[in-house]
């Protein structure tokens, strides 16, 4: 199998997961709002999908198109990056449990988490997309891409982050 093939099995694997997690995201996001949860941020949502896709699109096109001469040293640590932020995002989701989704929806009354990656940092899953979206083009030198993802992702955490950390007053006030 050429690095190209590959990487592009890589990606797919990546976009495979994304799948996984919008099906998990989907049902804990339904139990929260049945559960009397309250959603805010819906305005970024749509340019964040629209972005996290452009990543899984963009970093194949210029792959396949640049066809770069890529250094197996950026390879391989890249794709150790791209694997341990897997690895953390799906601590997160694993330790957030039926809490965790990809909107911001929190249950008033509810209690903050704060065990396993949330110990460390309040927003730990961001971590894991910051590292992502460099390193998953990166395994192939998609230069562009990632640079491209990372300057929009950058303007997005802030609102995004903005959000989530108003959002997460409401686990202070009473049910």
């Amino acid at each position: 199998m050429t690095s190209l093939a590959a990487f592009t099995v890589l990606v797919l694997l990546v976009g495979a997961e994304r799948i996984a997690e919008l099906v998990v995201s989907q049902r804990n996001a339904a139990r929260a709002l049945a559960n009397g949860g309250r959603e805010t941020g819906r305005g970024h949502y749509p340019f964040m999908v629209v972005l996290h896709t452009g990543l899984l699109v963009g970093a194949l096109v210029e792959a396949w198109t640049v066809r770069p001469d890529v250094p197996a040293a950026l390879a391989w640590s890249m794709l150790l990056l791209v694997l341990a932020a897997q690895a953390l995002r799906w601590w997160c989701i694993a330790t957030l449990g039926p809490a965790w989704n990809t909107r911001v929806i929190v249950v008033p009354g509810g209690e903050r988490v704060r065990r396993g990656p949330y110990r460390v940092l309040p927003h730990p899953n961001y971590v894991a997309v910051v590292v992502e979206g460099f390193a998953l083009p990166l395994v192939h030198a998609a230069w562009v891409t990632a640079l491209v993802f990372t300057v929009l992702n950058a303007g997005l955490l802030a609102v995004r982050l903005r959000a989530e950390n108003q959002a997460l007053t409401l686990l202070e006030e009473p049910a």
